[in-house]
């Protein structure tokens, strides 16, 4: 298994021809059924595979559990480091990091420009209202997930419902852009990984999900470490400036957005906590469960502090 992940497992299987190829399944166990939806996952990367926006290469589809005992996909293995952490953001030459930046931004940029229509994405879901829905499906994860109470949570929520801003545009949205979900190779991104949370809607909510993993190396941790926090990546005021640039996108109220993915964020880690209590995410070996959950909470009082700012 490919470690790194914490939702959808990743494998890394050889075919007939020694070829090596990666293997997508769902979690062990009980599982929240629409955030791990294969074929969903495997329609997105069918559709962006002649765009700018790089992905792997999408091989076969199994709907069929007795296979696998879950669906599953197969794609093409892509070479190149997944900078999912600080460690990890280190291994990215010095000379390259700026290069870096600015890749991971025009991959956004390419995937906001992006018609939906123009490559069969078009239902892919609702496209207006995105934040005011992703708070009430998150919410509901959230009472399904929690594993106690914790009352920024709750309080986050009530003020993201009274001041969403309104939604200017409407694109396919990633869902869980970040360094992290990037495959990079050469100062460039090769591939973004993980479209399973890939819908239609707001793309500023991806820009605030990125810039909350964009952290520099003085900044204190939220949940992991951020590859950004190795050093010499490109401030977030460079990002803004490219992104608008690119988009055309007015990014005065990127505070909130960035304020509703530290609550979302903590919604989703609370349900990855709870499946690695219950075992459904395999071995826990090198994880901190309990610091995890203490993430959870650094994470809600994150987007208070974000509102009030």
């Amino acid at each position: 298994m490919i470690d790194g992940g914490n939702s959808n497992l990743t494998y890394t299987v050889t075919d007939a021809n020694q070829r090596a190829l990666a293997l997508r399944r769902p979690p062990l166990g009980d599982i929240l059924e629409s955030a791990h939806d294969m074929g969903r996952e495997f329609r997105v990367i069918s559709a962006l595979a002649d765009t700018d926006v790089p992905v792997p290469i999408a091989l076969a589809m199994c709907s069929d559990i007795s296979v696998n005992d879950a669906p599953f996909y197969a794609m093409s293995f892509v070479e190149g480091v997944v900078p999912h952490d600080a460690e990890l953001g280190d291994l990215i030459p010095m000379s390259q990091r700026h290069a870096v930046s600015d890749s991971i931004i025009d991959v956004l940029a390419a995937l906001h420009t992006l018609d939906p229509d123009s490559v069969g994405l078009g239902d892919l879901g609702r496209r207006e209202n995105y934040v005011a829905r992703q708070l009430g499906r998150w919410a509901g994860h959230w009472e399904k997930s929690k594993q106690r109470e914790i009352p920024e949570m709750g309080e986050a929520h009530r003020r993201l419902e009274t001041e969403i801003p309104p939604q200017m545009r409407s694109t396919i949205v990633h869902g869980d852009f970040r360094l992290g979900n990037a495959i990079v190779k050469g100062g460039h991104v090769v591939a973004m990984l993980d479209w399973e949370l890939c819908t239609l809607g707001d793309p500023l909510a991806d820009l605030g999900y990125l810039f909350n993993g964009w952290r520099t190396p003085d900044e204190p941790v939220l949940w992991r470490s951020s590859p950004t926090q190795a050093g010499g990546y490109r401030s977030l005021d460079d990002l803004i400036a490219r992104y608008s640039a690119a988009t055309g996108a007015d990014l005065s109220r990127i505070g909130y957005y960035q304020a509703f993915q530290s609550w979302r964020l903590a919604a989703i880690l609370e349900g990855v906590h709870a499946r690695y209590r219950h075992g459904a995410m395999g071995s826990t070996d090198g994880l901190d469960l309990d610091a995890m959950a203490e993430s959870v909470v650094h994470l809600a009082r994150d987007a208070l502090d974000q509102l009030d700012q």
